[in-house]
């Protein structure tokens, strides 16, 4: 159904162990490239081998109040439902695996009376993410009732799990208690890039151009949104063009067309704009940069850490990384297999770019190749989910 990936991908490596796995989802969420199709509540439905059961919360355009509307419809229904789900399905371990923590209160009823454990899993520092990059106020009831439930999730849990490496002083100061904080990323599965699918032929005329010409090429790829840096990224490229320095970007996204205005605006002609591409099509697109960009605005958020998809799969392609986010740390600095910048240094970000293009192919190679190395000894999804097991 596509975008949430990451509980899909450790259902299926637990199912593989012989694991009776449960996923309780809403009917719709706007991450999905489509919806199941929903008659009922707790309607059933096994997908390889994992069973999901799923409750009617409602349609929504965007973020706001229908948005939050599903949400706390959701959660009304699980806690409607506890007695059901616990009889039906006899959990021995419970993990709440939402954006939101509210989900927290039902789900740790729900482990109470089955006498299992325990264990909040946090994808987003909410309601962090609300007031400090969101622009809600502190005191914004929906704030505060979401403080309120990361709290309970934090005092409540047997265990935590966080996608973000640094977020374990925060959730101190909100109530976690030491030794329950555990790290675990995002990752890839390896098989998927060893069956990578071709590439549209849009695509391959344009690489095939800028190959004929010589260029350096460096690639961007997935969401076009303003929490990316772009206008950077396409400022900083069009500085570069006398040296030789193309930009692909491929994706969509709401900034997408104002992106490509911004480039026409500025004359900035060596910037290519490609639709996106199929999951399975990413490895063949990756294999096409020389360089790979990843960044961020300047936020507060990534004091905690970060943990983009995109990141573990720009290792995985064995591409030199140029990173410009400011953040404590990142599997790319720790493997050493790209360049970190603040976020928005254009001046910087430049330097890294110039420093890759001005390296022997065999000095790339070294580099990247040191990000698909860390890949494979910590980042597939079968090491991550034999980690989150031993939880258990």
């Amino acid at each position: 159904m596509g975008m949430e990936f990451r509980p899909y991908y450790i259902s299926r490596e637990w199912t593989k162990k012989g694991h009776d796995v449960t996923i309780v989802g809403g009917d719709f969420s706007h991450l999905r490239k489509k919806n199941p199709d929903v008659a009922k509540d707790f309607q059933e439905e096994i997908i390889d081998g994992i069973r999901y059961v799923w409750i009617k919360t409602g349609e929504y355009d965007s973020n706001g109040i229908a948005r939050a509307m599903s949400m706390f419809r959701f959660c009304q229904k699980l806690e409607k439902g506890k007695k059901y789900l616990v009889d039906t399905y006899k959990p021995d371990v419970v993990i709440s695996s939402s954006t939101y923590p509210l989900d927290s209160y039902p789900a740790n009823r729900i482990a109470r009376m089955a006498g299992a454990k325990y264990i909040h899993e946090v994808h987003d520092m909410w309601p962090s993410t609300l007031y400090e990059a969101g622009g809600m106020s502190k005191h914004h009831p929906f704030v505060l009732l979401m403080q309120a439930a990361e709290n309970h999730a934090y005092r409540k849990a047997d265990l935590v799990v966080s996608l973000l490496k640094h977020a374990e002083p925060y959730m101190k100061e909100h109530g976690l208690k030491e030794g329950k904080f555990h790290y675990i990323p995002n990752g890839v599965i390896s098989a998927e890039w060893n069956a990578g699918e071709p590439i549209p032929e849009e695509h391959s005329k344009v690489f095939q151009e800028l190959r004929d010409t010589g260029r350096f090429i460096l690639g961007y790829f997935g969401s076009h949104e303003m929490s990316y840096g772009l206008h950077n990224l396409i400022e900083v490229t069009g500085n570069l063009d006398r040296q030789g320095v193309s930009l692909v970007m491929v994706g969509k996204g709401k900034l997408k067309q104002e992106l490509i205005d911004f480039a026409k605006e500025k004359s900035i002609d060596n910037v290519y704009f490609l639709p996106p591409v199929e999951k399975g099509q990413i490895p063949a697109v990756v294999s096409n940069f020389d360089a790979i960009f990843i960044g961020t605005i300047e936020s507060p958020l990534y004091r905690f850490g970060i943990c983009m998809n995109k990141m573990f799969d720009s290792m995985m392609a064995a591409k030199p990384i140029v990173m410009a986010i400011t953040t404590p740390s990142t599997p790319v600095s720790e493997a050493g297999c790209g360049i970190i910048t603040k976020s928005c240094d254009n001046e910087e970000i430049m330097k890294a770019i110039t420093c890759i293009q001005n390296m022997t192919p065999e000095q790339r190679r070294e580099m990247g190749n040191r990000g698909r190395e860390a890949v494979l000894e910590k980042y597939t999804y079968d090491k991550i989910a034999e980690e989150f097991l031993r939880l258990f």
